[in-house]
């Protein structure tokens, strides 16, 4: 039994028949090819596989791919869209938030939600924004000062 969806994956439309348990974080990296998205946990628990469906956030191990027919996702291959590297992209290679660099992509996803619904945070509320999302290397003081660098970035020149 399969169904078919529908929808726009960094901004190109994409219609699948796929079977009704095909987790979203498989339909992304197994049929699209999108494999920037990674499998940290198949828990939920590491936030690896953060995207944005129709701009929220979602850790896509919890989500099924027909539960995004009709959705708009970005994955970290569409944020920059094809042009130079988003703020928060740069932001890591700046700050070097990364070491290891597995969650990175999850984590880049979910500051682009923290950063659009704050767009000045403390510390403090970069650590709660990210509290979803594991790294096992870098300590997170790095990704912090990353996501704040970002922030200033993005709101530009005061």
């Amino acid at each position: 039994m399969v169904h078919a969806i529908h929808l726009t994956v960094n901004g190109t439309e994409h219609a699948r028949e796929v079977e009704p348990r095909l987790l979203l974080v498989h339909f992304l990296r197994d049929v699209l090819e999108l494999t920037g998205t990674h499998i940290g946990c198949d828990t939920s628990q590491c936030g690896a596989c953060t995207v944005l469906v129709d701009g929220a956030a979602v850790k896509s191990c919890t989500q099924l791919a027909v539960q995004a027919d009709g959705a708009d996702v970005l994955t970290i291959e569409g944020l920059a869209g094809g042009g130079p590297l988003h703020p928060i992209q740069e932001a890591f290679w700046e700050k070097h938030g990364l070491q290891c660099g597995f969650c990175t992509p999850g984590m880049v996803m979910t500051l682009l939600q923290v950063l659009e619904r704050n767009p000045d945070p403390s510390e403090h509320e970069v650590r709660t924004g990210i509290a979803g999302n594991l790294c096992r290397c870098t300590g997170y003081e790095n990704i912090v000062e990353a996501a704040l660098f970002a922030a200033a970035a993005m709101r530009g020149p005061a």
